[in-house]
């Protein structure tokens, strides 16, 4: 799996994976800053089939990872800092990473790596992608409220039925249609999509890979059963941790 060059920072295309890692599934976490608060998880099977849960601790995610066995897990939470910054402890500049750049550009707003809130959900993000890699397990970053906006799903700040149907309508089954399902859930869905377009070569990839980069579904290439109608990207911002 790789990308194909878009030029000095313009988005750059993925490449598909192997037949065999799209055969399984992909998980989507939509993480929180904090293993007291909800963190949304959705296993993502053949055609768009959810299975979706909330969980707690590192220790409940990574057991979950394990007994979904996927190709790849998207985590809604940043997974690396600005290049040139060494901690989150000390404060000043930098504060963004190329891939905050690309968010810019494609007019999507976000919460810094390094504001407030959002330094407890970055170092738990970048720890718990090391300790997937070391489980053997691709991860990448993702950002449900930029893939909402770029393939035209109402945001959860409009109303989380609202967004729940909409994921229905573009063909989500499973979870998302079954039963009472949290916003942490629904995002996580949206994060697993993003972690499944990757894998199938149908994703953007933000940022310069050797400071890390942000994946997002190509609404250009996009998959589903029934499609939404396309919308410019709106403003939206990274939930708070």
């Amino acid at each position: 799996m790789g990308t194909r060059d878009g030029g000095p920072g313009m988005p750059r295309a993925s490449r598909p994976a192997s037949a065999n890692a799209r055969r399984r599934p992909a998980v989507g976490i939509d993480l929180a800053g904090s293993p007291g608060r909800r963190t949304g998880f959705c296993t993502l099977g053949p055609g768009l089939r959810t299975e979706t849960r909330v969980l707690g601790t590192d220790a409940e995610i990574l057991s979950a990872v394990r007994d979904a066995a996927p190709s790849i897990v998207a985590i809604d939470a940043p997974l690396s800092l600005p290049r040139g910054r060494v901690s989150l402890d000390v404060p000043g500049p930098p504060h963004l990473r190329e891939c905050d750049r690309a968010l810019q550009r494609l007019r999507i707003r976000f919460f810094p790596v390094t504001l407030g809130p959002m330094r407890l959900l970055t170092r738990r993000g970048i720890d718990l992608a090391a300790r997937l890699s070391a489980m053997g397990v691709a991860a990448i970053e993702a950002y449900p409220g930029g893939a909402q906006d770029l393939l035209g799903i109402p945001r959860k700040g409009q109303g989380e039925e609202r967004l729940r149907r909409a994921l229905v309508r573009f063909g989500f089954s499973g979870s998302v249609a079954h039963r009472p399902i949290t916003h942490d859930e629904l995002d996580a869905v949206l994060c697993a999509y993003t972690g499944r377009e990757h894998l199938a070569g149908r994703s953007l990839v933000l940022g310069d890979p050797t400071e890390g980069t942000l994946v997002l579904p190509d609404p250009g290439r996009r998959t589903a059963r029934r499609a939404v109608a396309p919308a410019l990207p709106r403003r939206s911002a990274r939930a708070l941790p």
